[in-house]
């Protein structure tokens, strides 16, 4: 259980290589863009919820090889933000 908790407050993946939001809210950031290489703990995403920006982190590095969202957008939690590849 702490486990689960601890990735969603740094940014939840599914599978080996997505990034997905831990939490409903609106995007703020897009800090990446595909193809840009990415460190373990590099900030991705910056998702506005209740009136608090969180910003959502790779937990591995890697290549950005696709990116889902868009700033202004809104987005479910473990809506998909980025996958790296």
């Amino acid at each position: 259980m702490r486990a689960a908790a601890a990735a969603k407050s740094r940014g939840a993946t599914t599978g080996e290589d997505v990034v997905v939001s831990p939490m409903p809210g609106r995007v703020l950031k897009v800090l990446v863009a595909v193809g840009d290489g990415v460190t373990p703990n590099q900030s991705l995403v910056v998702v506005e919820a209740m009136k608090m920006e969180n910003e959502i982190r790779a937990t591995r590095g890697g290549t950005v090889a696709e990116v889902f969202v868009t700033a202004g957008e809104t987005v479910e939690a473990s809506a998909k933000l980025v996958r790296i590849g």
